[in-house]
């Protein structure tokens, strides 16, 4: 960089106190004009199958793909729908879902998805926050919406109740030629998703078709080898996970995706031998299980390559573990946020891989400060303080909340990202934890993911989570909860409930009358 002298081993530079990537440049369209869908749709691979529904082995071409996403924009258009308009998708993960995504980005309106968990009072929320006039919804979530009143196009059934307008397969059959043609421009925006941010009040996130196609760049780039790729989709569709990689950018890269529509361990192993897979993204959760668990053992995983874990930081514990059970499996880690398009920094090789417990190294053409809470001053490396990330895929703002935009995004477009972190002398970014949940003991900042990593190494512990709790002396200490491990065959299998515990005059259990107890009430079918 022109005039900017740059540590190499780390990308710091001392005299603005700004971290620059170590990877590649990665050239960004220039065009004015220029949607998301248009974009991914445009790149040439040699993929052939986009999707493959795991529970019936459904599949979905690439170039099906590309008709059913133009014949549901056309019948969109023909509902009303027009550039501007905010789209409601309330659905577990599919293969219709990146349809729909896709659809709604390439006629100029804007999609917002949600966890079919919330509540109908959440929903509505987010529908009224978002100003949605249209909704899309399979019929188990049809209540769900009642709130609403919004219209609703109907998802996997070609039946309509009258609580809705029509239907997806409908839609699908719209002639693809019908689609309006829509001057969108990359800094329109394409999706809004909701996230807690980091003042743990959920707004609308308002990503520009700009910040998409900056994001699946760099998927496309690194997913983008001579060999077939195969990814299993585990994590929601409706989170900013799911969506940059599933519903967007790993089509760029002519991958194939296998869809499961809830996460259940052995489903998703089974899904792993059967369609062959090579890359699992999950999040620590599904790691840990990987790690401990003996199920994996009744599957044939021989065709995994590489396991990519996003969402909170891993132990050096739970990656060693991990890969004692699949030492063959190259295990990766990243880290972003819904304001940053989902990424933010990676690693990306077995060697960067190994350095246990960081995010990885910042993505192309992304920079990053540590900045001291208290005193607004950019750190260098193995200094700790608050992230702020500026770059391509960092989100236009809050929907209509300025004020809330304002204390994330500065002038100079920074987003303070509200975790605590710190880069090595080799530029890999280490997060600490997030600000808002450090513990003030006796003036000390105390992190709860640390003593969380920390507990987590004793070999009786299960899971644990450390929290402040008030203290007239200190101001807040630590309290930690902890689950203890158990032996899988040392549990309760059946449960009966009796008056009372036949026992000797001396204490001692009769066990053997609650065994004859037991065998009775089994023949009498009462267990």
């Amino acid at each position: 960089m022109t005039g900017v002298c740059i540590d190499r081993r780390c990308g710091f530079c001392k005299s603005n106190g700004v971290f620059y990537s170590k990877r590649k440049s990665i050239p960004l369209p220039s065009d004015e004009f220029l949607d998301a869908f248009t974009f991914i749709s445009s790149q040439p691979h040699k993929g052939n199958i986009a999707f493959i529904e795991a529970a019936t082995g459904r599949t979905l071409a690439y170039i099906d793909l590309w008709r059913s996403v133009n014949s549901v924009a056309a019948g969109l258009s023909e509902l009303g729908v027009r550039q501007g308009d905010v789209i409601l998708l309330l659905s577990p993960n599919s293969i219709q879902f990146p349809i729909i995504c896709l659809a709604v980005m390439s006629i100029g309106a804007i999609i917002t998805t949600t966890n079919p968990l919330n509540t109908p009072g959440e929903i509505h929320k987010q529908a009224a926050d978002s100003n949605a006039t249209l909704a899309f919804t399979i019929p188990a979530l049809i209540p769900k919406l009642s709130l609403t009143n919004l219209p609703i196009v109907l998802i996997g059934s070609d039946t309509e109740p009258r609580s809705c307008i029509t239907t997806l397969d409908r839609l699908m059959r719209t002639n693809p030629e019908r689609r309006p043609l829509v001057r969108i421009k990359q800094d329109d925006t394409a999706t809004l998703l909701f996230s807690s941010g980091t003042t743990g009040v959920s707004k609308g996130v308002a990503s520009s078709h700009r910040n998409v196609i900056a994001m699946v760049s760099v998927l496309q780039k690194r997913y983008s080898p001579g060999e077939r790729l195969t990814f299993l989709c585990t994590v929601p569709m409706f989170h900013i996970y799911g969506l940059c990689c599933f519903a967007t950018g790993l089509l760029a890269a002519g991958t194939t995706t296998v869809v499961i529509s809830k996460f259940e361990l052995s489903e998703m192993l089974q899904a792993v031998e059967t369609y062959r897979v090579t890359h699992l993204p999950i999040v620590p959760p599904i790691l840990v299980a990987l790690g401990g668990s003996e199920v994996s053992q009744r599957f044939n995983l021989g065709s995994l390559k590489n396991v990519v874990c996003g969402g909170a930081p891993v132990s050096r514990e739970v990656t060693e573990a991990f890969l004692r059970r699949f030492p063959g499996v190259v295990l990766t880690q990243g880290y972003g946020m819904t304001e940053t398009a989902g990424i933010g920094a990676s690693t990306e090789t077995p060697e960067e891989g190994k350095r246990y417990g960081s995010a990885g190294l910042l993505i192309p053409d992304m920079e990053a400060k540590i900045v001291d809470p208290e005193t607004g001053e950019s750190m260098p490396p193995n200094r700790r303080g608050e992230l702020w990330l500026r770059g391509p895929s960092v989100m236009k703002g809050y929907f209509s909340n300025a004020e809330a935009t304002a204390g994330t995004l500065n002038s100079e477009g920074w987003l303070r990202t509200g975790d605590l972190c710190y880069f090595d002398e080799d530029g890999f970014l280490f997060v600490v934890d997030r600000l808002k949940e450090l513990i003030k003991y006796k003036g000390y900042q105390v992190a709860p993911a640390e003593l969380e990593a920390l507990l987590l190494t004793h070999p009786n512990v299960e899971d644990a989570a450390v929290v402040p709790f008030p203290d007239k002396e200190a101001g807040q200490i630590p309290v930690a909860f902890v689950v203890k491990k158990v032996a899988p065959y040392k549990k309760i299998r059946r449960v009966m409930f009796v008056r009372s515990i036949p026992k000797t005059s001396s204490g001692k259990i009769l066990r053997k009358d609650l065994i004859n107890l037991a065998i009775a009430l089994s023949s009498n079918s009462k267990l």
